[in-house]
């Protein structure tokens, strides 16, 4: 089978991508995955080190990947018990399956000489990020609307939809780098919040720690008589109820900081955490290591999954069929959630020393 490799210098095109129930899928295809050999990773085989560190594909995947050269070392072919070094380049060429996203249109809502804003849809990440770089934003306007080069002036989660700024320029896109180091922007967002929010500004002062790990944050304050350090980082995020129907509120959310997951992580300090937002709902959720969540389910879930019914392979004529492929022959990689739904939070609104955009409010934020 003649393979056809792709790279980052492969612009995504529209012929890429399948629709189906409502979800953007990307063709599978050829990639090479290149990193370099950590120091812990020195002096195991290289078949136990993508054993060990990367636990998506069985064993003996990963013993056939070696012998057929699908995994090299400094461009070489070795054998499985050849031991890695510190250092070394080492090459994955995979037949690469994304995650599908929502198929929601990306509406361009200004476009300028040098700045561009669109309002994202929920599920899409903004530019190419662990096992999505077609299905992204970045990716998507390209491939369907010629926009490049585009550089991003600030991001939002994956599952958060609302205002995206992007400059068209490396000029410009310093002169935004400058104004947020600068602290002179101001955001807004919108949530929908479990319960009866308060009247009145809701101002939260509350360290925020992330743990990469659990891909989760924690909410950490300086109390009067404790001797430990905080480990967080200082945020603030401002609250405003705009409507509740008792059940639910409509929460304008102005974050003077920008902590990974800050928003969310305040709610639920208030009491109010975002109605849809599984992993701040609880305090008590089930642990991201122990259980994984979407494209990042843990192997030790789904290699036991029964095989794909019909219903969620791709046609066979849709792409070609890689035999060694573990994620063949659907279109989504084994264990993905394609359920999952966006977060009813929405970025409408940035404000900088001489300018402004909006995004519309979503559909959730009315009665």
């Amino acid at each position: 089978m003649e393979i056809v490799w792709e790279s980052p210098a492969n612009p995504p095109q529209a012929q890429d991508y399948i629709y189906r129930k409502g979800r953007r899928y990307v063709r599978p295809y050829y990639f090479e995955f290149i990193s370099h050999a950590k120091n812990r990773w020195a002096g195991k085989t290289i078949v136990d080190l993508f054993a060990e560190e990367f636990k998506g594909r069985p064993y003996d995947y990963y013993v056939d990947a070696v012998k057929s050269g699908r995994i090299q070392v400094d461009g070489q072919t070795v054998h499985p018990s050849y031991v890695v070094q510190s250092s070394q380049k080492i090459s994955h060429f995979l037949h690469r399956h994304e995650p599908p996203v929502l198929a929601e249109k990306i509406t361009v809502l200004e476009s300028e000489a040098d700045v561009i804003t669109v309002c994202k849809p929920a599920s899409i990440p903004v530019h190419p990020c662990g096992q999505y770089r077609k299905n992204t934003i970045v990716g998507i306007l390209q491939a369907e609307q010629g926009l490049a080069p585009l550089f991003p002036v600030h991001r939002l989660d994956r599952l958060v939809s609302g205002l995206l700024i992007f400059a068209r320029n490396a000029d410009k896109a310093e002169s935004f780098r400058q104004q947020i180091e600068g602290g002179l922007l101001q955001k807004e967002y919108v949530a929908k919040v479990v319960g009866l929010f308060p009247e009145g500004e809701q101002v939260v002062n509350a360290n925020v720690n992330f743990n990469a790990r659990e891909g989760r944050s924690s909410v950490e304050i300086d109390e009067e008589f404790s001797r430990q350090p905080l480990k967080g980082k200082v945020a603030c995020t401002k609250f405003m109820r705009i409507s509740t129907n008792g059940k639910h509120s409509i929460v304008l959310c102005k974050p003077v900081t920008g902590r990974t997951h800050q928003i969310r992580v305040h709610l639920q300090y208030t009491g109010h955490p975002i109605g849809n937002d599984i992993l701040y709902l609880s305090k008590d959720v089930v642990r991201r290591s122990t259980f994984g969540s979407g494209a990042d389910r843990a192997a030790s879930i789904y290699m036991d999954m029964p095989p794909q019914t019909p219903g969620s392979a791709a046609n066979s004529d849709e792409f070609s069929i890689d035999p060694m492929c573990t994620n063949c022959p659907g279109l989504a990689p084994v264990g993905y959630d394609g359920d999952e739904e966006g977060l009813w939070l929405h970025c409408v609104r940035y404000t900088g020393p001489d300018w402004s955009y909006e995004c519309p409010y979503p559909e959730w934020a009315f009665p």
